[in-house]
């Protein structure tokens, strides 16, 4: 007889006043995401399928109000959530916190002080993570009166273009280089702010999966050259594809201008993660409609500017309140063909601004 798999014990985490229980060993990070974007805490260096990643950029810092059931204590400074694991009993504050809002403005700041504002040249315009974590916690002023830091352009390969002028050292792409192929031949070169991400004695980065950096950088440091200028992403349309590649998944992303594919990238999920890398014969030499099976529409954020061109033209984000009542809602699944009820059957307001005549009582 087999013996039973022992389960264990669950524990309960308290954020933003939401009570979810989870495996020990579960960062408060991913314990928010369990819960959903409302409460999540923002990511700039924190890749999950990446081992190692998180506790450089500080951009997802919460206060622990108290640390577990046993020593409910608060600690006594912010925590990195990427990092830090949860306990029985823990209760965390994250937007509702203004300790923590305050520092995040700190830590956008910070990383505005050498990134250039070039967002209306830059390809990475629209689905930018700092884009998105300056929206929210930025500024429109800068309190910095030195000389930013400045790199020249370099190719590292023949599809990859590097801009370490935008860079804010996330360690991203040495990761995927370093856990998913065996020839990584870039890093961090030097120290403080002098450091950089670089090749040793400018080698080229060649091996089959290194167009997956360009993926995983939240800015716009790592770029596709065959992609560069050649169109806005909020004006591209993204669909689900796939091939039967033997290299790789072959599940990835088409942004097509019109009909023509302009770019290909590996699919991402909620978090704007990579969850299956693809290869560079996927990425950047197929790019005919024919040599893939298109699935269907890429479902994108209505608050994404990717979406403006195609939901509607609002793309502001919606409030914490909002998204926590998002987060709440459960859609009804009302699948009754209504095509056959009579209009005494049909709600009236719905109908109020169509056929007021009709819905007037008889005399």
């Amino acid at each position: 007889m087999a013996e039973q798999e022992i389960k264990p014990q669950l524990l309960k985490v308290t954020i933003d006043g939401i009570e979810v229980e989870v495996e020990p060993g579960t960062t408060i990070l991913q314990a928010a995401r369990k819960i959903g974007p409302a409460v999540a805490p923002p990511a700039m260096c924190y890749y999950q399928p990446l081992k190692g990643s998180g506790g450089k950029c500080r951009a997802c810092l919460v206060r622990v109000a108290a640390g577990s059931a046993k020593d409910p204590r608060p600690m006594p400074k912010l925590v990195a959530s990427c990092l830090t694991a949860v306990q029985d009993g823990m209760i965390v504050e994250n937007e509702t916190s203004p300790q923590v809002i305050d520092a995040r403005n700190g830590v956008v700041e910070f990383l505005l002080l050498n990134h250039p504002l070039d967002c209306p040249v830059c390809d990475q315009a629209g689905e930018c993570d700092l884009q998105n974590f300056a929206f929210d916690h930025g500024k429109a002023t800068t309190r910095y009166e030195e000389d930013r830091r400045t790199f020249e352009k370099r190719d590292i390969g023949p599809n990859i273009q590097l801009h370490m002028t935008r860079c804010i050292l996330c360690y991203r792409c040495v990761y995927t280089a370093d856990q998913i192929t065996n020839k990584r031949v870039h890093g961090v070169m030097n120290r403080g702010d002098a450091s950089e991400i670089s090749t040793y004695i400018e080698k080229a980065i060649d091996n089959d999966f290194s167009g997956n950096v360009i993926d995983v950088c939240p800015v716009g440091a790592l770029t596709d050259k065959t992609y560069r200028f050649k169109n806005r992403v909020w004006f591209t349309k993204p669909v689900d594809a796939h091939r039967n590649c033997p290299t790789c998944s072959g599940k990835v992303t088409l942004w097509y201008r019109g009909d023509e594919v302009i770019r290909v990238t590996a699919r991402k999920n909620e978090w704007n993660e990579v969850t299956e890398f693809i290869c560079n014969t996927c990425r950047f030499e197929t790019k005919k409609t024919s040599d893939w099976t298109i699935e269907e529409p890429t479902k994108i954020s209505r608050s994404s500017v990717i979406s403006a061109n195609k939901y509607r033209a609002d793309t502001i984000k919606p409030s914490f309140g909002e998204r926590l009542a998002a987060a709440d809602y459960k859609p009804i699944d009302d699948k009754r063909d209504t095509s056959q009820l009579s209009i005494q059957q049909l709600p009236a307001e719905r109908f109020a601004h169509v056929l007021p005549a009709a819905l007037d009582p008889e005399p």
